[in-house]
């Protein structure tokens, strides 16, 4: 290829490697943070601030300053045969592929891992360019396609059992206790030290190749750690314990957040004789608004009438129609439903204040007119809806209901089958659930700074590559130098994905897998992170996402009883993870087979 189409296909790269970016963060970022604001020891809007932080430093500050151009090893150097702009419409195209799958599989709410998928599609490039003899299907040390296929069932598995693991160990430690709280406020520190020292190891082996923390002798990696655990424990016994038992235990109301400091003064200081008691949030996952919805016909009347109907009119043909009327009327109830949940919704945004209400607000007073976009009224009324378009775009998210989207309408078959798994999971007190609260919010920045740090190479590392070649003009080497300005770019690509299309994933996963609470949400973070570190040392790839997903099914099992799970997620999870593979890789060698035999002209 001439310069200018290098440039030509330098920019296209560059789309797609933000687009890339961009959904990571709507799928797998969201998923990782999904746990704990399904737990509610977090806030959504928080979720998504400290979720923006803790990704950026990670990415800039021990990011990876170089990329594996081909992607795990899966397309030999010599495929390319010397020719960089091969080079560069390979990785374009493996992008391009992985990008529009993931933001389908977003725009459903099914999530995917954009790890897989962009394997996958680097794997179908591989054949439409070298031919399939070319690509390693086998495991190659860890980094073909058979260890791909083998992490796929491995991961999520083993770390359905550390979070099974840890949990239980809470459950025998405190739930299952005569006094939980107290038993609760006096171990807290020895969960610290767990969660600290997990982090830590996380940050080590997966979240800093640029520092080289990973290749230090046995007895540095050992002190570190242990030293972090410990020095967090230590901070916890000193401050954390006298503050909650002020707060839980002796109910004092007159406690201010910044008291901690004080330490062990708190636990002599007086209580006031008079007030009122402190109150710790309520963790109890509840669907919204039901009395509003138990006045709207529910699917189950309808069923009910129509079968009464059927009875009193023997003839079948009859009894056909009133089955085809049945069906018609429990699916339009069901709509009916669904519009009105979104309905309140929309009305509760628009009486806000800020920007997002007055976009509501906008597009509620002036909607399309008749006809089709090209009407004279339609372009006018569009040229007035685009600004606020633009708003609700950016900010919807922020306020969308995460809770009431997991949970389900009441009266709908999701929030029957929600309330049936919620109804199979023991509650426990709230007081003993807000200590696991501080806990879980460490390991999910901890997971979202590893995740910065190192998974952002799943769209820097085919743009380093294009970036060479397009730069230099001949083929990038088996590593390529990753500019810092490249990493922060993507770091912020990432946050907005998160930020503006992450409810989307969100709203599927976490209370719709099995109900959260913060002790069980911490469980799963740290049997995750658990796992993530196991197939590290033995350089397996493996999907964070697909770890946290594995590890809510473990300690939703914890419940005693299969009934406390949600099966039917699942399975729909485990279908779109396996099809992702073949149809990634489709898209990608199509794309690449397509460009490289088009007619061209020399």
């Amino acid at each position: 290829m001439a310069l200018d189409e290098y440039t030509y296909v330098f920019a296209i790269g560059t789309i797609f490697a933000l687009l890339d970016a961009y959904n990571n963060g709507a799928n797998d970022v969201a998923n990782s943070w999904a746990t704990s604001v399904s737990s509610r020891s977090i806030t959504y809007r928080q979720a998504m601030v400290l979720g923006t932080i803790f990704e950026f430093l990670g990415a800039v500050t021990v990011g990876s300053r170089t990329a594996d151009t081909i992607k795990n090893g899966i397309i030999p150097s010599s495929a390319f045969q010397g020719n960089a702009g091969v080079q560069m419409l390979a990785f374009t195209c493996a992008l391009a592929a992985a990008s529009s799958w993931v933001m389908w599989c977003t725009r459903h709410s099914a999530h995917v891992s954009s790890t897989y998928s962009l394997v996958s599609a680097v794997a179908g490039v591989g054949v439409a360019t070298a031919g399939a003899s070319e690509v390693k299907w086998g495991w190659n040390k860890g980094k073909g396609l058979g260890a791909i296929f083998a992490g796929l069932g491995m991961a999520p598995a083993i770390s359905a059992a550390f979070g099974a693991i840890i949990f239980m160990l809470i459950k025998c430690v405190v739930h299952l206790r005569k006094n939980p709280v107290r038993w609760a406020v006096w171990t807290s520190p020895f969960w610290f030290l767990l969660a600290a020292t997990i982090c830590t190891l996380s940050i080590v082996y997966k979240g800093s190749p640029n520092l080289g923390l990973s290749k230090k002798p046995a007895w540095y990696i050992a002190a570190v750690t242990l030293g972090t655990g410990g020095g967090v424990c230590l901070l916890s016994a000193l401050f954390f314990v006298p503050f909650v038992h002020s707060k839980v235990v002796r109910k004092d109301a007159s406690l201010k957040w910044w008291m901690f400091i004080l330490g062990p003064i708190l636990f002599t200081r007086p209580v006031p004789l008079q007030g009122e008691e402190a109150i710790v949030p309520d963790y109890a996952v509840v669907q919204e608004d039901e009395e509003e919805i138990s006045s709207v016909r529910s699917p189950e009347s309808i069923n009910e009438h129509d079968g009464k109907t059927r009875e009193s009119d023997a003839a079948n043909e009859t009894e056909k129609r009133l089955a085809v009327a049945e069906t018609k009327a429990t699916q339009d109830a069901y709509k009916d439903l669904m519009a009105d949940g979104e309905a309140r919704f929309h009305a509760k945004l628009r009486k806000g204040r800020g920007p997002l209400g007055w976009a509501m607000r906008t597009l509620h007073e002036n909607p399309m007119g008749a006809g089709q976009i090209y009407e004279l009224q339609n372009i006018k009324l569009m040229f007035k809806r685009l600004p606020p378009m633009i708003v609700v775009g950016a900010l919807y998210g922020l306020h969308y209901d995460i809770h009431a989207a997991q949970s389900g309408i009441s009266g709908t078959p999701e929030g029957a089958r929600m309330q049936r798994v919620y109804a199979n999971a023991k509650k426990y007190p709230n007081e003993v659930e807000y200590l696991y609260s501080f806990i879980q919010i460490i390991t999910a920045c901890t997971a979202s700074f590893a995740h910065g740090a190192n998974d952002i190479g799943n769209s820097v590392g085919p743009w380093a590559a294009i970036y060479s070649a397009w730069s230099t003009g001949s083929p990038a080497a088996s590593k390529a130098a990753v500019p810092v300005w490249q990493l922060a770019v993507l770091a912020i690509t990432i946050s907005l994905g998160l930020i503006t299309y992450g409810y989307n994933i969100m709203k599927v996963m976490g209370n719709k897998i099995t109900y959260h609470s913060p002790s069980r949400g911490c469980s799963m973070e740290m049997g995750a992170a658990i796992t993530v570190l196991v197939f590290s040392q033995y350089s397996l790839p493996v999907s964070t996402s697909m770890c946290i997903t594995g590890a809510t099914i473990g300690v939703g099992l914890c419940n005693g009883t299969l009934k406390a799970v949600n099966f039917q997620r699942c399975g729909l999870l485990l279908i779109s993870w396996i099809m992702t593979i073949p149809i990634a890789g489709t898209l990608g060698g199509i794309l690449m087979g397509l460009f490289l035999n088009a007619p061209h002209f020399s």
